[in-house]
């Protein structure tokens, strides 16, 4: 059994929250994530539905992946919106790492930031692709992780002139904009959309926080929320676009709520898109959706980031196994 440098045989090496916090570099996590989904587009990668089991007051979700010459992984992530209000993280979990060739176990990491920054991170490779030119004002709904991720890392891929917050929490709203200088406090979902150009969507609530009649023309919009964020008129005009084809016909917690029904060959996946071998932003006043379902490589692309950044700077607690 070959062992990689920096790895110990019989050993898995144990890295914390504080320790995988360390290690991510927001900006550094697009290109793998970019490949991830490439890969998958491609079908060279796997990445089965998520399976979840509910409990009360929130669920636990398993999403395993097999990423080509890289990793094979797990994440079970817990999800309890209400944790928020009580200032507890409403994603908590771990990711294991295994040998993509033997499968032994190589690694178990906290998978809450990873979560938080792979999230932000794909939205803002469809900002990057699919913004229209020229765009610069940003809003974001919501003022939890998601909200502060989303601000920390789309913010590296176009420059805004003016980032707007609004958030039914006046009090956190506030607080994550005194974390974001130069950023404004909307006073309601509506006066942050109306004018903007890249609409971010990191809220909890179950119905919509989004109108179509509030858009302008060619505004992109993201929605990372696992309800309806977003209305059915605006679902009906916007060319949509999706991690993967099983977001509009698996059914939740794998697919999105809002998606079921379409016709899966109606959207486009953004691995395609990356890939080039679809189109993206067909004109100027086209409304351009990214809907965020989550998806196994993706946190198999960061992990394996990490777990690589790890060895080389010699962290985490080896144990036997």
């Amino acid at each position: 059994m070959a062992v990689g440098p920096g790895e110990v045989a019989g050993k898995v090496r144990l890295l914390s929250g504080e320790v995988v916090a360390s290690l991510l570099h927001g900006p550094e996590l697009l290109e793998p994530i970019a490949q991830a989904l490439v890969s998958y587009s491609s079908g060279a990668a796997s990445a089965p539905p998520r399976a979840g089991a509910a409990a009360p007051g929130g669920w636990l979700a398993a999403m395993p992946a097999y990423l080509p010459d890289r990793t094979l992984s797990a994440k079970l992530i817990s999800v309890f919106p209400a944790n928020t209000a009580a200032g507890q993280p409403s994603h908590q979990g771990i990711v294991a790492l295994f040998d993509a060739a033997d499968g032994r176990p190589l690694c178990v990491m906290d998978a809450r930031h990873i979560t938080a920054l792979r999230t932000a991170a794909v939205s803002a490779l469809s900002v990057r692709e699919l913004a229209r030119p020229g765009a610069r004002i940003l809003a974001v709904l919501g003022s939890g992780e998601q909200a502060r991720s989303h601000l920390q890392l789309v913010a590296a891929v176009r420059p805004f002139s003016e980032v707007r917050v609004a958030a039914r929490n006046r009090e956190r709203g506030l607080a994550l904009v005194g974390e974001f200088p130069g950023s404004q406090f909307a006073p309601s979902f509506e006066a942050a959309v109306r004018g903007a150009d890249v609409v971010l969507c990191c809220t909890d609530s179950r119905d919509p926080v989004v109108r179509l009649s509030w858009c302008r023309d060619g505004v992109h919009l993201v929605s990372v929320g696992t309800g309806a964020e977003l209305d059915e008129f605006t679902l009906r005009e916007a060319h949509l676009f999706v991690e993967w084809r099983g977001a509009v016909s698996s059914p939740p917690p794998a697919g999105a709520i809002e998606l079921q029904g379409l016709n899966p060959e109606a959207v486009t996946e953004l691995g395609e898109l990356l890939a080039g071998t679809q189109p993206g932003r067909l004109s100027a006043a086209e409304v351009t959706v990214f809907k965020s379902t989550g998806l196994g490589v993706e946190d198999a692309a960061v992990a394996r980031t990490v777990y690589d950044s790890a060895l080389r700077e010699g962290l985490g607690v080896s144990v036997a196994w």
